[in-house]
């Protein structure tokens, strides 16, 4: 499911922009160049996971739409665009228990990575999305992602990776491994194991802080850090 984020947003061009970019980036948006059409869902279904307001509009300014989305959605995540570059506006924002704060006109990729900072923060993670460093691990789907590419893994692979996720910052014997993922002990599976664990080494080498440390005769030492 896409996120939905609510915009509003009076300036045409500028709003019109916004969607755009914010649907290239796989987001679903609902424009709103009128507030008051917002004020009308807030008692009915609001199906959103952000918002996103200007706060120079006509009839309703965005502080004070900001108000009665919070007396109604009560920690529901917010964002400011404005004009002004002001000490005042941001204080203001803030206050009101704003996530934050860009001033326009904004850069679209700066805008988008507040955007998934913020829903990083709000909301949790789903059961198939887990957080190793800077990389994602999508259960469902066998994805590990990370900024500078993703990978497929195999059912084995991931597998694997849960188990060493699940012994976290700990010693995991290979015996131990072996019987609970292969569900056999012997001279060939341990040799499978030494490549799968080559694999995943590989896999996390963009991220120096994540470690699959081997202990001759023992079996590894993991250390992943996650949210």
């Amino acid at each position: 499911m896409k996120t939905k984020i609510l915009l509003a947003e009076d300036d045409p061009d500028f709003g019109m922009i916004l969607k755009q970019y914010l649907e290239l980036e796989d987001f679903e948006v609902e424009w709103f160049q009128n507030p008051e059409q917002i004020v009308e869902l807030l008692n009915a279904d609001f199906p959103f996971h952000l918002g996103i307001l200007d706060i120079m509009m006509p009839v309703i300014d965005g502080f004070s739409l900001a108000k009665m989305i919070l007396k109604e959605k009560n920690n529901f995540p917010l964002l400011f665009l404005t004009a002004k570059n002001q000490k005042i506006d941001r204080l203001m924002g803030l206050k009101l228990g704003a996530d934050d704060y860009i001033a326009k006109p904004c850069d679209p990729e700066e805008l988008v990575l507040r955007i998934r900072n913020i829903l990083r923060r709000t909301q949790p993670a789903t059961a198939s999305q887990i957080r190793i460093g800077e990389y994602e691990l999508d259960t469902e789907k066998l994805l590990l992602s990370h900024p500078a590419g993703n990978i497929r893994l195999t059912i084995r692979e991931q597998q694997l990776l849960l188990y060493l996720l699940k012994h976290n910052h700990s010693m995991i014997k290979r015996d131990d491994i072996l019987d609970n993922i292969w569900e056999t002990n012997d001279y060939f599976t341990g040799r499978s194991l030494d490549v799968f664990i080559s694999r995943l080494r590989k896999y996390f080498m963009n991220d120096p802080k994540i470690k699959i440390q081997s202990l001759r005769g023992i079996g590894f030492e993991v250390a992943f850090p996650t949210d």
